[in-house]
């Protein structure tokens, strides 16, 4: 077949298809065009899921008459000068609305701020009326009606009415989120509607947002954010650890104002709450990256949903450093979720919890010891010994930790000097504290501690695990981890690019006790490798790192595993269930734990306490 030009109406179709994947991407360009207009109202009609209707409604700065054709043809466009690299408008590309025409019946009225009248201009699969005058006020109104009529084959990969509708409401809620002081609508025959007022553009404006569309518990189990590193700034709200989801659907991450799906920044997340959550639990958050659109590449994809950073690692360090910072300072919080299953709990009739699965859907206490290796209580850990490693010389000698750090750790967070100094601070000043001070321990396992305000309900061996964690952590990384070298080097053939990558993070591979060195192209010798590790499979290491270093520029994957240990030892080598404590025991335990970042979660991602206020309390009781 020879080569030939395709037609208008081919090209439209085949951008189309790039797009408009779903009534919800035709949803998300024609508010995309309504706030780049202006528009502080903004109203979505929808029936049969999108595909039948989509009516947009604005009161934006209109289009004037004459711009009419122009605007439904093929890359033209008010929003962009001669800088494709200076973006600062959500649409740019001018292919929305020529693509939507392409394969559903399109009308757009409009009447530009300064005109007398409004005028309509109708595209139908690709075929253009004539414009005519019309009736309507300032602004813009955009109606699609028979989506994908010109091309049925798409309607095969429609999913059903309900799933559609679902979409194109995240859309509006993700869009809605960066545009507080702007008010959205949307309805229709085929959902409940949807409203979302106006509030402003400050913080407390952005949060009150944020809590129309992720739910009024949210602001109150929320650590702001707000970093500046190398030009580039991070702002936004993240959740406690304890406040978590199954999955990642309400993260929510925004470049310069447009809403993004960027696994960069979905992985710096995952790696700032790597510590306190576990693999199948998500946070919950809203994070605002703004930088000099000439350093990001918007342009990556026609859907404008991907992006490229020119320094990835400058953004996943400013993410992570960042959450963690915010994390450490926030202090020992408890999700309010945790006092509102325990208030239904005690409600009169109340049979259990509103679910069915432990607080905040983690799993079971019985199931998260035996993940990682617990097999029931031992008398011989429990009531004498003040507290137990779980680990001999020995087998801190094989872990590759020294004697200072065994010394550290025997000692551990109920004995140190700072706990010890706390025993001597009167009662009044105990109440005070953030944790206040215990009053009793209940089945051997739940430390029951009252503040001024609230009771506290601390589980003994979820918090003590924390402790030994951070503690063992904190040696484990205070100096250089110690390595065992191997008998015969392991070489390891790799791509020569990733061989290279390797050779340049080699210093830091080394402190985390792997010795890397370049052995010829394409490969890399192995002479030592961390203690910690014991047998372990040189090569896959090897490549996992080289591939994450090529994502993300980082070797989190070594660190990881090293934690992964340390937690596992922090596990056995804390409180056991079933083991009495003695007052001050109990109170150096809530000390320790209000200095300790992270300590409102286990190693597991299971609250540690609970806190009920006393006015819920007497409210269960009737006096409120």
């Amino acid at each position: 077949m020879p080569i030939r030009q395709l037609s208008e109406t081919m090209i439209n179709q085949i951008a189309a298809g790039e797009v408009i994947e779903r009534p919800a991407s035709v949803v998300k360009e024609l508010v995309e065009n309504a706030l780049d207009a202006g528009a502080a109202r903004i109203e979505i009609v929808t029936a049969g899921g999108g595909l039948n209707l989509i009516r947009v409604t604005d009161d934006g700065s209109g289009i004037p008459e004459k711009e009419l054709p122009l605007a439904i043809a093929r890359h033209c466009t008010s929003k962009l000068a001669d800088d494709i690299h200076d973006i600062r408008s959500l649409g740019f590309r001018g292919e929305a609305l020529p693509s939507i025409g392409s394969v559903a019946r399109l009308s757009i009225r409009s009447r530009a701020a300064n005109g007398d009248s409004a005028a309509e201009i109708g595209i139908e699969g690709g075929r253009v009326s004539a414009v005519k005058p019309a009736a309507a006020n300032r602004g813009t109104t955009v109606e699609v009606r028979d989506l994908f009529f010109a091309t049925p084959a798409r309607l095969k990969f429609m999913k059903g009415e309900r799933a559609e509708s679902s979409a194109t409401s995240d859309v509006i809620k993700r869009i809605a989120i960066a545009f507080p002081a702007v008010r959205f609508t949307l309805a229709g025959s085929d959902r409940s509607t949807l409203e979302l007022p106006a509030t402003d553009d400050s913080p407390e404006g952005r949060l009150r947002r944020v809590a129309q569309v992720m739910g009024a518990d949210f602001p109150a189990n929320a650590i702001a954010i707000d970093a500046m590193r190398d030009g580039v700034h991070l702002a936004g709200h993240v959740s406690i650890p304890s406040f978590s989801r199954a999955n990642a659907l309400q993260q929510y991450a925004y470049v310069n104002g447009r809403p993004v799906r960027d696994k960069l920044i979905a992985g710096a997340i995952r790696g700032a709450f790597a510590d306190v959550l576990p693999r199948d639990r998500h946070a919950v958050t809203v994070l605002f990256l703004t930088l000099d659109p000439a350093i990001v590449d918007v342009n990556v994809h026609p859907a404008k949903a991907d992006v490229r950073f020119r320094d990835p690692g400058l953004v996943r360090g400013l993410i992570v450093g960042a959450i963690r910072e915010a994390l450490a300072n926030a202090g020992i919080r408890a999700a309010t979720s945790g006092a509102a299953g325990m208030m239904a709990a005690f409600r009169p009739g109340a049979a259990s919890y509103a679910h069915s699965g432990p607080a905040n859907g983690h799993r079971s206490y019985e199931a998260a010891y035996r993940a990682s290796g617990f097999a029931g209580f031992d008398a011989a850990r429990s009531p004498q010994r003040p507290l137990e490693m779980g680990l001999d010389d020995a087998g801190f000698a094989n872990g590759g930790f020294g004697e200072n750090d065994q010394a550290a750790f025997d000692a551990g967070p109920l004995h140190s000097a700072d706990a010890r100094a706390g025993q001597t601070e009167t009662a009044e000043t105990l109440l005070g504290m953030a944790l206040g001070a215990a009053r009793a321990q209940v089945h051997e396992n739940y430390i029951v501690a009252q503040t001024r305000d609230s009771l506290v309900i601390v589980d003994q061996h979820a918090a003590h695990e924390r402790l030994v964690y951070e503690a063992l952590k904190n040696a484990l990384h205070s100096r250089a981890v110690p390595s065992q070298m191997l008998l015969l080097p392991e070489i390891v053939d790799l791509p020569e690019e990733d061989a290279e990558r390797l050779a340049l993070h080699s210093e830091t591979l080394a402190r985390f006790g792997l010795a890397v060195e370049r052995f010829g192209p394409g490969a890399v010798a192995v002479r030592e490798t961390p203690s910690m590790l014991g047998e372990t499979n040189v090569q896959q290491l090897v490549r996992d790192l080289a591939d994450e270093i090529a994502d993300n520029d980082t070797v989190d994957t070594l660190k990881e595993r090293l934690d992964k240990i340390a937690a596992t030892m922090a596990c056995h080598g804390s409180v056991r269930s079933g083991r009495l404590l003695k007052p001050e025991e109990m109170n150096a335990l809530l000390r320790q734990m209000e200095a300790t970042p992270g300590s409102g979660t286990c190693n597991h991602g299971r609250p540690t306490y609970i806190e009920l206020k006393l006015a819920d309390i007497e409210r269960l009781f009737g006096r409120r």
